[in-house]
């Protein structure tokens, strides 16, 4: 579905990723996995557009991505959970969602305000919040119903727990299985490891721009020296 071939980005004079190869299959969950400052946004922003790519390639289910703007990169099928959530600060929680609302790919069973409450029942309460006057955690959930209801084929989370409390994490990463198991491609960044291992059937780490590892969720946990030599585990 999603394949990067040798990605290279640069910010000004400054190289940020080396030859960058990813793969991410329909219906698979794959991780992106390393240390803060490692190239993990920087190769998710490339993937969107956010970031121009400065060589290689990215495509999506056989479409070219290098050089398009974000807004027909995110028409093509790719919903984007930011770091740092990026909720609207002046719109309720419903108008943050209503307006990423759209299904460009013609889904049949698409997501809706309603789907979204079914899988987040803690927005449902509340619908007129503000969206800066909502919790962390509650951000959160929006932030991934917002990128729903692009109605996507391939999810994309940038930290996707980052400093939650416990129990949200919880109900993220059981909102993201649900999400798995109706078929949807994820690729996602985070730094739970062990939350991650149990939905991941792929997973690539990046140093120093550089992809150093890949494999499935298995042989990671039993590679303890890649888990302390780039992850510190």
């Amino acid at each position: 579905m999603l394949k990067i071939s040798n990605l290279t980005t640069h910010y000004g004079a400054s190289q940020a990723l080396f030859g960058i190869d990813i793969e991410v299959a329909a219906g698979q969950v794959v991780t992106l996995l390393g240390r803060n400052g490692m190239g993990k946004t920087t190769t998710i922003n490339s993937i969107m557009g956010i970031v121009p790519a400065s060589g290689g390639a990215i495509s999506f289910e056989g479409t070219e991505l290098v050089g398009r703007p974000s807004f027909k990169i995110a028409n093509l099928g790719l919903g984007l959970v930011p770091e740092g959530r990026q909720i609207f600060p002046n719109l309720s929680m419903m108008e943050n969602l209503i307006a990423t609302t759209s299904n460009h790919l013609k889904v049949s069973n698409p997501w809706t305000v309603e789907r979204v409450f079914e899988l987040f029942p803690e927005l449902a309460i509340r619908q007129s919040s503000m969206g800066n006057l909502l919790s962390g955690g509650e951000q959160q959930m929006l932030a991934i119903g917002r990128a729903l209801m692009t109605n996507p084929k391939l999810l994309i989370l940038d930290e996707a727990t980052e400093g939650l409390a416990p129990l949200v994490r919880q109900k993220i990463w059981a909102a993201l299985t649900l999400i798995r198991n109706e078929g949807m491609s994820i690729l996602v960044v985070d730094k739970n490891l062990s939350d991650l291992l149990r939905i991941a059937d792929r997973n690539f780490i990046i140093e120093r721009g550089k992809i150093v590892w890949d494999g499935t969720s298995d042989a990671l946990r039993k590679d303890r020296d890649a888990l302390h030599r780039y992850l510190g585990v």
